[in-house]
């Protein structure tokens, strides 16, 4: 057995870290996505079961996730739990396709800090609606109106004995978290996220606080596969744009952990296509079982290699795990304080907001530290999908504008033509800029525009550079010449 898996130790010890980090995240983005909470562990499942079976990144552990929970909150209140299904199986479908197509590495062109900023608005979209939910108060819907009414929410909250319990659990939770890492190592080998949980759930019962709790369905009762009539909702053009939404969001996350994962290990490199094929299957399974979608998730990925994973066996058994507990204990379910879980989202929302990094691009890279801005607040104040589009056309802009860099050099000696040499790209993007400058130049003297510098020079700039040699020079001046190794007007 041994010689047949040498390392199925390491990842049996492995996947039992992974599990008990899985289980209360699973549970906690099901309940802030409006879904129920079977479905969370569902998905995980998933996760293990038939993605962990698939080749593409050996110790990427795939699940429910926090960066997606925005998204399908807001999927579920326009269209309805039943379409949930609809949606994350024609994702999941996509995936499927794009990994055919060998698209996957494409995503490795996507700016990083597009990608940071949509998981930094979705952080602080998580915050703002779970800070409601810790105090067992309604969220509003928009991100803008969730941080409005935040201090309408606290001066609710501090009038109400109920709320302030709901409060000091979801603090306590938090609190654990944050301390757990300050412990010795051997008291690290549970899970912070689980400690906080048990802890909580043992305080609210010890001091029988009134604080609500999950609702329990049953797994059986909670898999609702997608019917004829949620097949229907795809001839509504909204759903169309929420599938590319879950399908670019959960194909991005997941390949970024990927090549983060990598980072970690020395073992096998991710196949990017084979990956993107992964998750497409499993959120096809997902979808047709009616759960959440599913992305890597880089928390559990890192507990699986940090823990001494060797082979994708590991992620497979924390399928089993959550199956069995699932099936065999889903009442404990009840016992755990809604605003626990809403602590461990708040924790996990803070942490996919990254304070470090922006205040290194803005000292390095302004303009790049502006689009990860740019993306969080827009996703924060229009939506998921148009933030990230904002972002991501700001990220094209900015680039075209750097790759038309040109420089102008002009050499007057006194006597003679005045020399005026041209060196990198002519794009309209700078046109403004060159014709100022060699309009600025004398009329009364000959010139001699030197283009062999160019790596390009577009249309729109060879246009205005014919039609500003034909007006520039006076009658009695001789006319402006141009040379140029690779173009001429």
């Amino acid at each position: 057995m041994l010689t047949k898996f040498p390392y199925l130790r390491q990842d049996f010890a492995a996947s039992l870290v992974v599990f008990l980090v899985a289980l209360p995240l699973c549970v906690g983005v099901a309940v802030a996505s409006g879904v129920p909470a079977e479905l969370g562990l569902v998905t995980g499942i998933v996760g293990g079961l038939v993605t962990g079976f698939l080749r593409g990144s050996s110790l990427q552990v795939s699940g429910p996730a926090a960066g997606m929970t925005v998204l399908v909150f807001e999927a579920v209140n326009e269209f309805g739990l039943p379409a949930l299904g609809v949606i994350v199986l024609a994702a999941g479908l996509l995936q499927l396709a794009m990994g055919a197509l060998k698209l996957g590495r494409w995503f490795r062109a996507i700016s990083v800090s597009v990608v940071e900023g949509m998981l930094a608005g979705i952080g602080l979209v998580i915050i703002a609606g779970q800070l409601y939910a810790a105090a067992g108060l309604k969220a509003p819907a928009s991100g803008l109106d969730k941080i409005a009414g935040l201090p309408g929410a606290a001066a609710d909250a501090l009038g109400s004995t109920e709320a302030l319990a709901s409060l000091a659990i979801g603090a306590g939770t938090i609190a654990v978290m944050v301390l757990w890492k300050r412990l010795p190592k051997k008291a690290q080998t549970v899970p912070g996220a689980l400690a906080a949980v048990l802890l909580a759930t043992l305080a609210s019962l010890g001091f029988s606080l009134p604080v609500a709790t999950v609702e329990v369905k049953g797994l059986l009762d909670s898999i609702q596969p997608p019917g004829f009539e949620a097949f229907g909702e795809l001839a509504n053009v909204s759903i169309i744009g929420t599938i590319i939404a879950f399908t670019l969001i959960a194909s991005a996350e997941s390949l970024f952990s990927a090549a983060a994962v990598d980072r970690l290990h020395d073992g096998p490199r991710t196949e990017y296509d084979k990956e993107l094929m992964a998750q497409g299957a499993g959120n096809a399974v997902c979808g047709a079982l009616g759960a959440l979608p599913m992305t890597a998730v880089i928390v559990r990925s890192s507990a699986n290699v940090a823990a001494g994973a060797r082979t994708k066996a590991s992620r497979v058994l924390h399928g089993v795990w959550l199956l069995l507990f699932a099936a065999l204990l889903p009442s404990t379910l009840a016992l755990i304080p809604i605003p626990a879980l809403a602590g461990i989202l708040v924790h996990a929302g803070w942490k996919l907001i990254p304070f470090r990094g922006i205040v290194g691009l803005w000292r390095t890279h302004r303009g790049e530290a502006l689009i990860l801005v740019v993306t969080a607040v827009s996703i924060v104040a229009v939506n998921m999908f148009e933030g990230v589009l904002i972002g991501l056309a700001l990220s094209v802009v900015k680039t075209a504008w750097e790759a038309s860099h040109i420089k102008l050099e002009v050499i007057d000696k006194g006597a003679g033509p005045i020399q005026a040499y041209l060196s990198g790209n002519a794009t309209f993007l700078r046109l403004p800029k060159i014709l100022d400058s060699l309009e600025a130049l004398p009329q009364d003297r000959p010139i001699e525009v030197d283009l062999s510098g160019l790596h390009h020079l577009d249309h729109a700039c060879r246009t205005a550079l014919e039609n500003w040699a034909e007006r520039h020079s006076t009658p009695d001046t001789e006319p402006v010449r141009v040379t140029s190794e690779t173009a001429s007007l």
